[in-house]
């Protein structure tokens, strides 16, 4: 299956009216974190002052946890011939950001990670990130598709099925994110009119006056 498509399908289909609103308003935190303070002067100071404090706090995310959620977010976004990769859109830094921003993710993700790396221990011998490639795909679709899933994984599955909704968040709410979706955003154009094959189809024209006042374009 091409996982491009169908997330961006997703995504502008169904979760863009709702995640795409509230992921946006994160997004806008996580800018307005590392930006000048003139661009906060229409803040309120409680917002002001949550976004300094997540400023200075350390890492949530360990090197080596940091290290699988990049590998993760590239398998559910990889890099293709429209756009750049999960990792190439910053997607790590908007998870760690996610997690000081909205605690509640901490212990899920953090849980997840650490029941990855026991599964792959199990099957490979290896934490996830040190898995070749097929491993880790294998070990993907195992916990990618919740109908599909054996009751063993059942952690896993809810771990993945969180790590993706962030992962596709967070890149479709980048800049890279948006260029893939192709949203031009409110952009000038030119037009002269309905069809007059359209018109004639519901018997409609203009009328002599409208089409010396309405601008025509070559």
């Amino acid at each position: 299956m091409d996982r491009r498509k169908s997330i961006k399908a997703l995504m502008v289909g169904t979760v863009g009216a709702g995640v795409l609103v509230e992921a946006c308003k994160t997004a806008d935190k996580k800018a307005i974190a590392g930006s000048a303070d003139a661009v906060l002067v229409d803040r309120m100071q409680e917002e002001k002052d949550h976004l300094a404090r997540i400023a200075k706090e350390e890492n949530f995310f360990s090197p080596h946890e940091i290290a699988t959620i990049k590998v993760l977010g590239d398998i559910i976004i990889p890099k293709d011939a429209v756009s750049g990769s999960a990792s190439d859109a910053k997607v790590p830094d908007f998870i760690e950001f996610i997690v000081k921003d909205m605690p509640s993710h901490q212990i899920p993700l953090r849980g997840g990670l650490r029941w990855l790396d026991i599964y792959c221990f199990k099957l490979y011998n290896n934490p996830f990130v040190h898995c070749d490639a097929k491993q880790q795909i294998s070990v993907v679709d195992a916990i990618a598709y919740p109908n599909k899933a054996k009751p063993e994984v059942a952690q896993g599955v809810a771990f993945f099925t969180k790590i993706r909704d962030l992962v596709t968040t967070g890149f479709y709410t980048s800049e890279i994110g948006v260029k893939d979706l192709g949203y031009m955003g409110n952009t000038p154009n030119q037009w002269n009119g309905v069809p007059d094959e359209v018109l004639k189809q519901y018997n409609l024209a203009y009328t002599e006056k409208e089409l010396k006042e309405c601008v025509s374009y070559e």
